[in-house]
């Protein structure tokens, strides 16, 4: 039998904090090989050197126009542990919810705008349940993508009564938060949030309330749960479900099968003298690695990026406090392709020494863990899952959007904590010293190390959930989770090669961009499309 040997180059497959290019190599329409790109240097750590240490409140949030929040969170938090300062309840709860609104607003402008779009694609047109699809989640015209995404507005508008604005706020400082709210602000977010649960959450998305779907414990359950009545049957929770096995996406899309979280929401009783030290024990939604088999305590110090095969000048891997600022090579090759040598401004984190998937399904497996304390989040449901389906583009999909009921009931939870009569902040005292302040953005691990010396930023080093999903190979040749993911992908058509987009968008929350294929060995295109 003669083996068909072919390579697409495919620019951009989409946004994923820049441009993100894929390479593939297929086999008979198999992928055995794949790597990603980020093609845009940032920069944003050279940008904070020699600035004021809390130039990183106003600086950092820019990196993202959607998870601005979450790097402020982390900017603020690096501070507290380098300052040694003093937070209130108040202030922690604040940033718990300027988080939490932020992370439940991507979950429907993700699933609508990013992935269910795929689904109404033609490779699908033969299932029974396609129809139904592109009536509701088709790109614009979908019944369903109206309504998900101008909800998705709601939450932020809660960040904004505290924050001041969304996205780009600054209002979490280091000693707390730049707001003092009002008993009307409160009531007012309170609101607010009811809206999203009656205009979206329950009617559209789960139809059912959410207390009776966070019963579910278990993949049985679940399955249970979608065939329980109409309503949830037909909900879009059930639809995604449904279609999404019907159309296989729980057979590709796999990954490195190791899972990392740093963690966030700290206790409001449990934090209120920074350190980083103390940080596993006070948070709500458990930090942790998990290698496939076995659940171990995270720690920073653990991480180390690698530069070998990054458009940066070699070093050998360290960790981010002993890494110096990134600095481009001079070279002709820069820019260039070499799969083999340098090929991404991405760098590659690696946790004890492994590349490890962060992002919500990390989260949901974290949450399973048997061990964590009794403030903290405890939801069995996906460790049952990740055990009976395994990690592919399905399961990715449902963790993200798992999330939202338990982000909707820790939102109106902690507004109702808030002490109107409370301190909000609490002025620290500057001095040099490292800081490490990290969360869970919607996309995953994000954090921030800060080096204070003469009252300037020495060094600060940013590592964003992407970096550690789309980052390529390791010093070892080991490939990084999105390129590990993608191999032994089957791509049914090569002139629309949507499985690579399900692949990437599944990790990561990238805009829909026009995408090329071309032909290695003739440089013909072969089509334009958009995925």
């Amino acid at each position: 039998m003669s083996t068909t040997v072919k390579e697409l180059n495919i620019s951009p497959v989409g946004r994923v904090e820049g441009d993100l290019d894929v390479k593939v190599y297929m086999e008979n329409g198999v992928v055995t090989r794949a790597h990603t790109q980020a093609s845009m240097f940032r920069g944003f750590e050279k940008i904070m050197e020699g600035k004021d240490p809390q130039s990183g409140l106003i600086v950092t949030p820019r990196i993202c126009g959607i998870c601005g929040g979450s790097h402020l969170y982390c900017a603020s938090s690096a501070l507290d542990t380098a300052w040694k300062t003093t937070l209130s309840p108040n202030a922690l709860l604040l940033r718990a919810i300027g988080q939490a609104t932020e992370t439940i607003q991507s979950i429907p402008r993700w699933f609508y705008a990013i992935f269910a779009t795929d689904m109404a694609n033609k490779k699908f047109a033969n299932k029974p349940l396609y129809n139904e699809v592109v009536k509701r989640f088709a790109a614009y015209v979908g019944t369903s993508f109206q309504k998900g995404v101008t909800a998705s507005g709601r939450p932020v508008e809660v960040y904004a009564l505290f924050g001041g604005q969304w996205p780009h706020s600054s209002y979490m400082v280091p000693g707390g938060v730049m707001c003092a709210p009002t008993l009307k602000d409160v009531t007012r977010a309170h609101a607010i949030m009811n809206q999203f649960r009656n205009d979206w959450l329950e009617p559209i998305w789960l139809g059912c309330s959410i207390e009776r779907y966070l019963q579910i414990r278990s993949w049985d359950e679940l399955m249970v749960w979608v065939e329980e009545n109409e309503s949830q049957r037909n909900s879009d929770l059930g639809l995604f479900i449904r279609a999404g096995l019907e159309f296989g996406l729980d057979k590709f899309g796999e990954g490195v099968g190791k899972f990392i979280a740093f963690g966030t929401y700290l206790h409001k009783d449990r934090w209120n003298h920074p350190t980083i030290d103390s940080r596993n024990q006070a948070l709500i939604s458990a930090s942790g690695f998990y290698d496939g088999a076995n659940y171990h305590e995270f720690n920073h110090l653990d991480i180390k990026e690698h530069v070998k095969h990054t458009w940066f000048t070699d070093q050998p891997a360290a960790h981010p406090w002993d890494e110096p600022l990134p600095t481009p090579v001079q070279s002709q090759n820069l820019g260039n392709s070499n799969f083999n040598e340098k090929y991404s401004w991405s760098k590659a984190p690696r946790y004890t020494d492994f590349a490890a998937e962060a992002g919500p399904l990390s989260r949901v497996i974290m949450a399973a863990n048997p061990n964590n304390l009794d403030h903290q989040n405890r939801d069995p449901l996906f460790g049952d899952i990740i055990k009976k389906k395994g990690a592919n583009v399905f399961t990715r999909a449902l963790a993200r959007v798992h999330e939202a009921p338990r982000l909707y009931e820790y939102i109106n939870e902690w507004l109702s904590q808030v002490d109107l009569d409370g301190e909000f902040y609490i002025k620290p005292e500057e001095k040099d010293g490292q800081g490490f302040g990290a969360t869970e953005a919607a996309r995953g691990a994000l954090a921030h190390w800060i080096d204070i010396k003469d009252g300037v930023i020495k060094n600060y080093q940013v590592m964003a959930p992407t970096t550690w999903n789309v980052g390529p190979n390791d010093d070892a040749g080991k490939s990084g989770p999105i390129e590990a993911a993608l191999e032994g992908t089957e791509i049914e058509d090569s002139n629309d090669p949507v499985e690579v987009g399900m692949v990437a968008r599944s990790f990561d929350s990238c805009l829909v961009c026009t995408v090329h294929a071309h032909d290695n060995k003739t440089g013909k295109e072969l089509s334009r499309f958009k995925l």
